[in-house]
Order: C-alpha cells, then structure tokens, then sequence
C-alpha cells in the first residue's frame, strides 16, 4: 500500500498515468461500449447480424493499417526531434475531436459511423504509441512493472467512472432530461470528448519531454535514418525481436475479445443493457487485479504472469464458445477483468526492458505496430470465420489458435538478455 501512495504522490509518475485515465474512456464507452450497439442497432440498423458483425471487424481493422505502417516511422522522428509530447498532442486531438463528431453521424449512416470511429481508432492508437514510451522519462528500470500495471488500473477507474455515468444515462434518459436512449448514447460520444481532452493536461504540464537526439530541422531524416538503422540491426535486440513476434499472437486474442465481445453477445441475442453491465464489471474488477499482476510480476516475474493470463484467455475463448446466458456472459466478464489490463501492463513493462532508452519511441512504435497489426487480424478472422461458417461461435472460437502460438513464443523469450541501454 506504501508503495501505491508513492505514486500517487509522484508528480511525473501519476501525471504519465492520469492519462491512461484520460483515454480509456474512450476505449470502454466507444471501442467496447456504446458503439459496437449502437452500431448494429442505429447506425446498420435492419443489417443481418453477420453482416454487421463483418463491417465492425472490418472497420476495426482499416484502423489498424494506419497504426501498422505509420507508427514506428512517427516513433523514430519523434525520437530524433525530442517530440514524443508533440506528437501524442496530435493524436489526442485528432481521437478527440472525431470521438466528439459521432454525435452528428445521422441514423443508418453506417458507413459515415465508421469513417469516422476508424479516424478516432487512429488518434487514439496513435496517441499510445507515445504514450508508452514515456514511461522511460518518468521511471527507472526496476519500477516500470508498477508504474505501468499503475497507469492501467487508473485507465481502468477511470474509464469505469464515465462509463457507469454514460450507462445511468442510457438506461433512464428522463432522469438526465433526455427524449430518449439514442440521445444518451450520442451524448455519451461528447462526454468521452470532453473527458478525455481536460485528464489529459496533467502529462503535458509534468511529464519531462526525453532529450532530442538529433536536429530537431531533420527530425524526419534523422528519424528515418534512425529507424532503417535499428532495422538493419536486429540481431543486436534479439530478444526485443522475439518477444514482438510472441506479443504478435497473444495480443491479438486480447484486443480481439475487448472489441469484439459486445457484438459477440448482441450476436447470440443477449440483451444490449445486459452487455453493458458487464462490460461495467470488466472495468472496476480490472482495477485492482491490474495492480496485483504488477505486484506479482515483480515477486514471480513477468513472463509467468503472463503466462497465467494468456491461459486464462484460452480459456475464455472456450467458455465463450459454449455460452448460452447471460449469467454466464457476467461470470466472463469478472474473469477478463481479473488478466485483460494485467496482461497488457506487464507486456508493456516486460518490453520496456529490452529497449534502449535514445530510441524508446522508435522500439515502441514497432510494439505499438506489432499489437494494432494483430487487432487487424483478430476482427478479420472472426469476421471471415463468422461469413463463411454462419456462426459467431466459430469466429470468436478462432481466436484461441492465436493466443497458443503466442504463449509458445513466449516461452523462448529470455529476460536477463534484455537491457533498458541507456543513450
């Protein structure tokens, strides 16, 4: 507990993960919430189910085109130029503005729905891309388990936070003055906004900016130059290497369970209230189990609590497969939120080990790339799986093929030989 108050108290330290808070609303009230409903059911409304479902997984995956190709060229410029701020600034506000602009998508505009979430999928995977590679500004080597595992868990209140209020809205509209639950749910759009932009300033005003290391007149040059040059030699950050193909496989089965499991249930006919809740329970059981796998990889270290969370994942692939209540889909949720933000904080710490620190956002923009590469994959498989076979069932089913290859991979990725080197 001790060591929880010190974070708190920690300026840079608690400003970096307040914006963690400041974005998952994002992530919880559009990406997993509201707009997967509100997709199949205002915006693609009078659609066959399979068919939505494929335009969600579609739509999920153009978003991550971008992130795959443009990240670590934007991670190495900022690098070079000393920018990593700057360009987490433009990416916030693009996520921003157009999580604001769903309010005025007109109802069964579905295609114009999902231009503009693909434009605030890009802000916000683009903006994490710089995000995390500030955590090496604002921790030491041996603290990046906590720190990171603490960002999490503030995501994950945070997001719960907003997400119970926009929920009460949808749920009794009259009570907040509104004709209706579609109002609500587009005022929800707004309140993501708004939430989003004010949480966010801490990290500007407190997280130091890492010291430039080349002109900043040729950032992109140098930064190019940079990136082909980390390319070319590999082999010098093998165990980077592989942990990235490792964390290829198993975070696909992650970010597509987080995306695809409204739809999921909305698809075996579940009620839309019901899915919300549950996504409730994901959020405020996610905030103390993300700081308990902190707590744990430090004591046991990260690869076996990563282990024990990519195995639970199987498992709820499986579980999933056989789901037939809406009990069962709430005893689902409490077992995500136990491993889902724990798996991706000690991923990101565990990385954190093998980077040099004079290119943190050039080796983040590559894990930020590996991890939105896998989210194209992920929707796509279940949406390909889903049309081909007619069933749901088989398209989240599919998921497991991937999160097993992963944890194989990860099996050969040796710790001690990574080193956070310093510039």
């Amino acid at each position: 507990m001790r060591r929880v108050v010190e974070l708190f108290r920690n300026r840079p330290i608690f400003s970096w993960a307040l914006y963690d808070w400041a974005n998952s609303v994002f992530a919880t009230t559009v990406m997993a919430g509201f707009f997967p409903v509100f997709f199949k059911e205002y915006w693609s409304a009078g659609s066959d189910a399979v068919v939505s479902t494929a335009q969600l997984g579609f739509s999920n995956s153009i978003a991550s085109v971008f992130i795959l190709v443009a990240a670590p060229i934007l991670g190495a410029i900022a690098d070079g130029g000393g920018a990593r701020k700057k360009y987490l600034g433009v990416f916030t506000a693009l996520g921003i503005v157009m999580s604001a602009g769903l309010w005025f998508v007109a109802q069964g505009d579905w295609a114009m729905a999902a231009l503009v979430y693909v434009l605030a999928v890009v802000g916000f995977s683009g903006g994490i891309v710089f995000y995390d590679a500030l955590i090496m500004s604002v921790s030491p080597p041996e603290r990046y388990d906590e720190v990171s595992s603490f960002g999490f868990s503030l995501g994950y209140i945070g997001g719960g936070v907003l997400f119970a209020g926009n929920v009460a809205m949808v749920l009794s509209p009259s009570t907040f003055g509104l004709p209706g639950a579609a109002e609500a749910v587009r005022l929800s759009f707004l309140t993501v906004a708004v939430w989003w932009l004010v949480f966010s300033i801490p990290l500007f005003r407190n997280v130091p900016e890492p010291p430039r290391t080349g002109d900043p007149s040729s950032a992109v040059g140098s930064g190019l130059r940079s990136l082909a040059k980390t390319m070319r030699e590999h082999r010098t950050h093998r165990m980077a290497v592989l942990f990235l193909v490792a964390y290829f496989f198993y975070i696909d089965g992650v970010h597509t369970i987080i995306r695809m499991a409204v739809d999921y249930g909305l698809s075996l006919g579940f009620p839309a209230d019901s899915l919300i809740v549950a996504l409730l329970i994901v959020q405020f059981v996610g905030f103390p189990a993300a700081l308990v796998f902190g707590l744990a990889a430090q004591r046991v270290g990260p690869k076996p609590t990563l282990y024990f969370g990519v195995v639970v994942y199987v498992g709820v692939t499986i579980y999933a497969y056989f789901m037939t209540s809406v009990i069962e889909f709430y005893v689902l949720a409490v077992v995500i939120g136990l491993v889902q933000g724990g798996v991706q904080a000690v991923s990101r710490s565990l990385y954190a080990r093998f980077v040099p620190a004079a290119q943190s956002g050039e080796f983040f923009g590559f894990f930020n790339m590996i991890g939105r590469f896998a989210a194209i994959l992920g929707p796509s498989l279940v949406a390909i799986t889903g049309l081909l076979t007619g069933s749901s069932r088989l398209g989240i089913l599919s998921v497991i093929v991937l999160l097993v290859i992963g944890a194989v991979l990860l099996g050969f990725v040796r710790e001690r030989e990574g080193s956070a080197v310093p510039a």
